[in-house]
């Protein structure tokens, strides 16, 4: 059956590249019943078949026909990336709006072999394949329960080796990959130098544009290797607001100057890695542009600054239009019109997929964006999805799905990737690591982390005062913790910054601090491990915290 679909395809390409070529291309000629659906697809099209009609011709070489052939609705279609809540309303989208993805959220993630049979099911109702993305960055943004738990970007960034991003991205990657999932939404390239950023935070590899460059492109190289398009975000650079754009639209007030130096060079460095797509921002940098647009909606900064000026020649995503970011200017027709004329190739969880579709289509047929700028879309994201052998094979094995996530080597490989990233900020007096100490342990996690120390060989005790140490942990508590530090007085407290390590900015009268920038499984096991010396801490700050620079970490011994 795979073979006579993949035979079709082969010979429709090979029909729609003749007709283009003899001058029949799309135009308007789609426009009524579609017919440009029924040349790209022929008798219907198998997620394994090979879609350039001549192997012997260049990768990518029969793109430009391909695309000539479509039907404008096709076309348009191409575009959009909605969410969707179960199989039969995304079957519906594809067939009725030809969308060119979709995006998965938890309810679509039930377990490895589900979400594979789920994504066969999409493409194969699907004449072009699909680009089925997910938002998966580990860490405190995670769709997927089933996968190999990594403990995010800034942990990532703590441990200064770039072959850990890379190894967590490839890991990640492969696993998306076997449940059918080939784009992901990630890595994220803001550098975090607001500690008040209320969005991004953790969810960054750190505050040195340096580092944050060398720990992207790595995690690109991973997802891409894999077989996953990789999306650098969020441009022109979110790192520096106080303002959550799923709430509001935030101003970064950075001159050009500054944006150039903090901003810049991560998303320079996803141009130098080949990232298959960059993801815009709904914010306004008024040194960048002066309109009051969003950068999602500005051609200033998405076709002026990253087409022009940093040389991108890859996909352009929106940032979810579903957000207020996104909304607070425009209704959804006319933020998507004006997203595509910006520069922008997919157009991310319209508000409304019917009321985006069908403006966008206006505007083509009217003029309001031109059949270039259609095409250009187009054309890149067809050879996005070539690259990642979507034409040669969408489809996944799914009743292997189950035996290809979270295995042995891919769990060590989260545990490794934890064990250094766990920073030791402060140590007076040497208190670390506990030797022969009865310790209380309490906070987020505490449970999980008394149980990692016993088997560590450490006595735990119910209370403080039947404790010599106790160990605090805290996730995101901010000024809080120096309260929480009080109440466990007078013996030596050791405060663990769990989540954001700005927690160490309030730890005051704490003995020793940490942070390990996670609370996954891995971090905690690792953070006990540091605790008693199991393994020589390694980690160095990616951010300014607990008074100390960037790139401080204290080790027991020569790491």
């Amino acid at each position: 059956m795979r073979a006579s679909r993949s035979l079709a395809l082969v010979t429709a390409v090979a029909t729609a590249l003749g007709a283009s070529l003899a001058g029949c291309g799309g135009g308007d000629s789609g426009d009524k019943d579609d017919p440009g659906a029924t040349r790209t697809s022929g008798a219907g099209r198998s997620p394994g078949a090979a879609a350039s009609p001549n192997p012997r011709q260049a990768t990518g070489a029969w793109i430009p026909g391909y695309v000539a052939a479509m039907g404008v609705r096709e076309k348009v279609g191409q575009l959009f990336v909605p969410a969707f809540p179960n199989a039969a309303s995304a079957k519906a989208m594809i067939k009725r709006y030809h969308v060119g993805g979709l995006i998965y959220f938890p309810a679509n993630l039930r377990s490895p072999r589900a979400t594979a049979a789920l994504s066969n099911s999409l493409q194969e109702t699907s004449k072009i394949p699909l680009l089925l993305g997910v938002d998966e960055e580990q860490g405190k943004v995670s769709r997927a329960s089933f996968l190999t738990r990594f403990p995010g970007n800034m942990a990532l960034g703590a441990t200064g080796r770039p072959a850990d991003a890379q190894a967590a991205a490839r890991v990640t990657g492969s696993e998306l990959r076997a449940v059918g999932i080939n784009q992901n939404f990630a890595p994220v390239a803001d550098v975090n130098v607001n500690p008040a950023n209320p969005v991004i935070g953790v969810r960054s590899f750190g505050a040195d544009p340096a580092l944050v460059s060398r720990m992207l492109g790595a995690a690109v190289a991973g997802y891409q290797s894999a077989g996953v398009a990789a999306t650098a975000k969020h441009f022109p650079g979110h790192g520096d607001t106080a303002t959550d754009s799923h709430t509001g639209l935030p101003v970064i007030r950075h001159t050009r100057k500054q944006w150039e130096r903090l901003d810049a060079p991560p998303f320079r460095a996803a141009v130098s890695a080949g990232a298959d797509a960059i993801m815009s921002a709904h914010i306004v940098v008024p040194g960048l542009d002066r309109s009051g647009d969003p950068a999602t909606l500005s051609r200033t900064v998405l076709t002026g600054l990253l087409r022009d000026s940093l040389g991108y020649r890859g996909v352009i995503v929106t940032d979810s239009l579903q957000m207020q970011g996104a909304k607070v200017r425009y209704g959804p027709g006319v933020t998507a019109v004006r997203a595509v004329n910006a520069g922008a190739d997919q157009l991310l969880m319209p508000p409304s997929l019917p009321v985006a579709y069908e403006a966008v289509l206006a505007a083509v047929r009217n003029g309001q964006i031109s059949r270039k700028r259609l095409d250009e879309a187009v054309t890149r994201i067809l050879r996005m999805k070539e690259q990642r052998g979507l034409f040669q094979g969408a489809d996944t094995d799914a009743g292997r799905a189950d035996a290809s996530v979270r295995t042995a080597a891919n769990r060590a490989t989260a545990q490794r990737v934890a064990e250094h990233s766990v920073t030791l900020v402060r140590n007076d007096r040497g208190l670390l690591p506990l030797k022969n100490k009865t310790v209380h342990v309490t906070g987020p996690r505490s449970v999980a982390l008394a149980t990692a120390l016993r088997r560590q060989g450490v006595r735990i005790a119910a209370s403080p005062q039947a404790a010599d140490v106790s160990v605090l942990t805290t996730v995101d508590a901010g000024s809080a913790t120096a309260a929480r530090v009080r109440a466990l007085g007078p013996k030596p407290v050791v405060v663990a910054a769990l989540g954001r390590p700005y927690d160490l900015d309030s730890a005051q009268g704490a003995a020793a601090t940490l942070a390990t920038y996670s609370s996954a499984t891995v971090s905690v096991q690792a953070l006990a491990k540091v605790l008693t010396g199991a393994i020589n801490p390694t980690g160095k700050l990616p951010v300014k915290a607990g008074g100390r620079p960037v790139g401080h970490g204290l080790s027991y011994r020569p790491a």
